[in-house]
């Protein structure tokens, strides 16, 4: 089931990289190129970051199952920590919104 899941996200990541790729190439073409390295730097900003943040989430979210399985008392902690891994791919998201903005 892990393995599907990686799978998964890495191929939804890619594709968010790949249609700004597409569309900063029609950028270009029409004579506009620092709006297509805007958008391909948006799509690497908001994709790496999903990226990272999938595959932490993953691991912090396993560690923090087994940690309540043992002392219910931890909740509150583990709960943390998987606050700041979400905060990731919010930071990734406004990156590329305030990327994208400036065109």
């Amino acid at each position: 089931m892990k393995k599907k899941f990686r799978v998964a996200l890495i191929s939804f990541t890619l594709l968010a990289m790949v249609s700004n790729f597409a569309v900063a190439a029609y950028a270009q073409a029409e004579g506009r190129p620092e709006i297509g390295y805007a958008l391909i730097g948006a799509g690497l900003a908001i994709g790496l970051a999903g990226l990272g943040a999938g595959l932490g989430m993953g691991t912090a979210a396993a560690a923090a199952v087994g940690a309540l399985a043992e002392k219910p008392e931890v909740f509150s902690k583990t709960l943390i920590y998987i606050v700041f891994i979400e905060a990731i791919a919010i930071y990734g998201l406004v990156v590329a919104f305030m990327i994208m903005i400036r065109f």
